[in-house]
């Protein structure tokens, strides 16, 4: 069971630049061996940027949880484990051309990355 992470951690860490929000997650998501996703009845909830259609992903639930708020107030924070990550988001995200938002804070800064990128970089973090 992971450890829930107190408000001064949460602030802290959303203060962190895009690139080591990547780095957080990536250690966060290899350590507990799952990546948070916000849910809604139509499934994974999609950001767009002006070029691409994007699923956001968070290392914690709770960093998840904190964007169910206004239109996505109705939203759930739902983990998925790596190993199904692996074995069917990675294909079905590009499949659909869709990229990832990497750990998106409140201000919606984050960096986009393909499903493989993202892919490689955990099984990196994972090999260290």
């Amino acid at each position: 069971m992971t450890q829930a992470l107190d408000q001064d951690s949460i602030a802290n860490i959303e203060r962190f630049t895009p690139d080591e929000r990547l780095k957080y997650l990536l250690k966060e998501v290899v350590k507990q061996k799952q990546i948070w996703i916000l849910t809604d009845e139509d499934g994974c909830v999609m950001l767009n940027t002006e070029d691409e259609d994007c699923a956001p992903v968070w290392p914690n639930k709770e960093f998840a949880q904190s964007w169910a708020t206004g239109e996505w107030q109705d939203c759930e924070a739902k983990a998925i484990s790596l190993e199904k990550w692996y074995a069917s988001w990675t294909s079905g995200l590009e499949e659909d051309d869709v990229f990832i938002a990497v750990f998106p804070n409140q201000d919606e800064e984050g960096l986009i990355i393909s499903p493989q990128e993202l892919d490689y970089e955990l099984k990196q973090q994972a090999r260290k």
